[in-house]
């Protein structure tokens, strides 16, 4: 049970895929897309505890370990389109034109896939909720936080990427302040 704490309020917190790990950098790209932040968080989530239990049950047992990157990225096709379609059915006001690639290209969710299929099953189920809470998180108050700087006087050379990369450096500061809350 302490692995399942330990790795759902790391993944969400501590070691953040996004801003801690830039694993899903390339989801900062399109930081207005709530559809993005609940598709992408649905992906993680589902998609480490599936690489566990593939990476135990079939990869390991035909000594296939070496193929597990092959493997494992086309899982995410599969598994990207059923998140999308998700968000579809539940919010369907959601704009989601140009989600697919960058849902199947989600380097945070290949990365908690690989990450998690090293550890145990409760370690996985950790980083993957925490995975997905903290992609959803960031996404979201990256929004907030992007639509707040939109409402100020913020001069022209700094608006657009230049922006979006400064608010991105001030919340994985914000993040970096819970790097050792597990330590003892």
């Amino acid at each position: 049970m302490t692995d399942f704490i330990f790795a759902l309020l790391g993944a969400a917190l501590a070691n953040n895929l996004i801003l801690g790990l830039p694993l899903g950098a390339d989801s900062l790209r399109q930081p207005r897309s709530q559809a993005l932040a609940l598709a992408g968080g649905a992906l993680i989530a589902l998609a480490t505890p599936l690489a566990w239990l593939l990476d135990q049950f079939v990869l390991a047992p035909l000594e296939l370990g070496a193929l597990r990157l092959f493997i494992l990225l086309p899982l995410l096709a599969p598994l990207a389109w059923l998140c999308l379609e998700g968000v579809g059915r539940a919010r369907p006001n959601l704009p989601r034109e140009g989600l697919w690639p960058l849902l199947l290209a989600n380097g945070a969710a290949l990365g908690a896939m690989l990450i998690g299929s090293e550890s145990g099953f409760a370690a996985a189920i950790g980083l993957g909720l925490g995975g997905g809470l903290c992609f959803w998180l960031v996404l979201t108050l990256l929004d907030d936080l992007l639509q707040q700087v939109d409402e100020t006087k913020v001069p022209v050379a700094f608006r657009g990427t230049p922006m979006l990369l400064v608010c991105a450096g001030l919340m994985g500061l914000a993040f970096l302040g819970f790097n050792g809350m597990g330590a003892q």
